[in-house]
């Protein structure tokens, strides 16, 4: 009885009244955003007006940037940077495969190249390949070439192998990784349909592989337009090597660097775009395999259900 009474004596929960939908909304200030967008819009006025009014003659950077010795110099440096990228590529992927392979020779040569060309400087390297008939003044193979070393590797041979060869070391990590990250499952799935680990590798495992490394595929083209320039350390004719002969003669240093930079950004823009494109493309083919891997085991699952049933 007590009891009833003191549970019966107990007042109700007061539960405040909540915001409908309607009500309306205050945003909290954020004082901080607004000092640092100030801040950093009069740093880059500040930057903008210091390019402005300085030193810089832009009639010359834009008599410039459209010269015939300038334009053909970025054919050079586009030329360079497709044929490394693609030499890089397929070292990459060669030494990529023989790191994961199970012969221990394979994976010790892959981890050497690795280990040699990641372990020192681009430039270096570069310097090397162009002096390397110092260490072989030949090439010589018997029925098919017996050429002097230096008339084999020009600057420009020079320049690709050097940005390739070291470009393929760091792109083998990535497809390693790559190839590692795929599900065991499906290779062990391909193994029981029948196939060969080398059909198993070019049909499952590396457009796999792709698709994963694809990001860091367009960071590398990127950023071998713009180790490229490297090459005129080593004499080879391309837009940074031309703009320095020209401002050699004029003394328009700044004016012609401007003039390199412009041109750099514009193809980086244009690598970083198709990139994006890319990345888009092969992100829905991804996301469609998803969809019809998942419909295809509910069907699955549904057909056996109908056939228990």
């Amino acid at each position: 009885m007590n009891a009833s009474k003191s549970a019966s004596s107990v007042a109700p929960l007061q539960i405040p009244d909540l915001p409908g939908p309607d009500a309306q909304r205050h945003r909290l200030a954020h004082p901080g955003r607004w000092v640092s967008a100030i801040v950093g819009l009069a740093l880059l006025v500040m930057i903008v007006r210091a390019f402005a009014v300085g030193q810089i003659r832009w009639d010359v950077v834009g008599q410039f940037l459209t010269a015939r010795v300038i334009v053909i110099g970025f054919g050079w440096t586009l030329l360079i940077s497709a044929c490394a990228l693609a030499l890089g590529i397929a070292l990459g992927f060669a030494f990529g495969i023989m790191r994961t392979a199970t012969n221990p020779t394979l994976r010790f040569a892959a981890w050497l190249y690795v280990w040699v060309f990641r372990g020192t400087p681009v430039l270096l390297q570069l310097l090397i390949w162009f002096n390397i008939g110092l260490v072989f003044p030949r090439l010589y193979i018997p029925g098919l070439v017996d050429e002097r070393m230096v008339d084999v590797v020009t600057p420009f041979v020079a320049a690709v192998l050097g940005l390739g060869v070291n470009e393929g070391s760091y792109l083998t990590e990535v497809v390693r990784g790559g190839i590692a990250s795929v599900d065991r499952g499906q290779i062990e799935a391909a193994h029981t349909l029948g196939m060969t680990p080398g059909q198993t590798m070019r049909r499952i495992v590396l457009p796999q592989t792709l698709r994963l490394i694809l990001p860091v595929l367009g960071n590398s083209a990127v950023g071998m337009l713009k180790f490229s320039s490297l090459a005129a350390t080593i004499a080879m004719g391309e837009m940074l090597n031309a703009a320095q002969r020209i401002y050699f003669i004029n003394g328009a240093v700044i004016e012609l660097l401007f003039v390199c930079a412009i041109w750099y950004l514009a193809g980086t823009t244009m690598l970083s775009i198709g990139q994006y494109y890319l990345e888009q493309h092969f992100g829905r083919d991804a996301t469609t395999a998803g969809y019809r891997k998942q419909w295809f085991k509910m069907s699955s699952w549904r057909a056996m259900a109908s056939g228990e049933a």
